[in-house]
């Protein structure tokens, strides 16, 4: 079983100022790809929040953290900052898939400046707070999720061919 969990990063989320719509779509997608999720995202303040919420997902031995906001080029925008200094290492081409998925119908995708990585044996993914931008995530994770986590786990290539 994949553990995963959902981290918005909205400061007005967090503030109480509207209702996050990404987070739960992100949760039922996760679910909906066999993992098991908290019953409800972790909505915190784009920036240094998000880096406490990710540390406590590695050292809860959470297999998927997926992020939704604060990727863009707002000066708020900080969650790629919080993110990095997290990270044993980059999968620079989740990142670079997503942005690809999402470019011909929203152009304004390529802005996103979300990472993907691997911190301890987690996989964080950063994905913008749009629920289009949660969508096309799981859209572009749902075939090489399960795969990724049994490789972080020790898994060995299976043979193709």
């Amino acid at each position: 079983m994949i553990r995963a969990r959902v981290i918005v990063a909205s400061n007005r989320a967090a503030a109480g100022v509207y209702e996050d719509t990404s987070g739960p779509l992100l949760v039922a997608g996760l679910r909906d790809l066999g993992c098991e999720v908290d019953a409800a995202p972790v909505v915190v303040p784009d920036g240094p929040p998000v880096a406490e919420a990710l540390r406590a997902a590695v050292a809860d031995r959470v297999d998927v953290v997926l992020t939704s906001g604060g990727t863009g080029v707002t000066p708020t925008d900080r969650t790629p900052e919080a993110t990095r200094p997290l990270l044993d290492f980059e999968v620079p081409g989740i990142a670079e898939a997503i942005r690809a998925y999402s470019r011909d119908k929203v152009p304004a995708a390529a802005l996103s400046r979300g990472l993907a990585g691997v911190a301890g044996r987690t996989l964080i993914v950063n994905l913008p707070g749009s629920s289009g931008g949660a969508r096309d995530g799981l859209a572009v994770l749902g075939p090489i999720l399960a795969h990724t986590v049994e490789q972080l786990r020790g898994g060995d290539h299976k043979l193709h061919g």
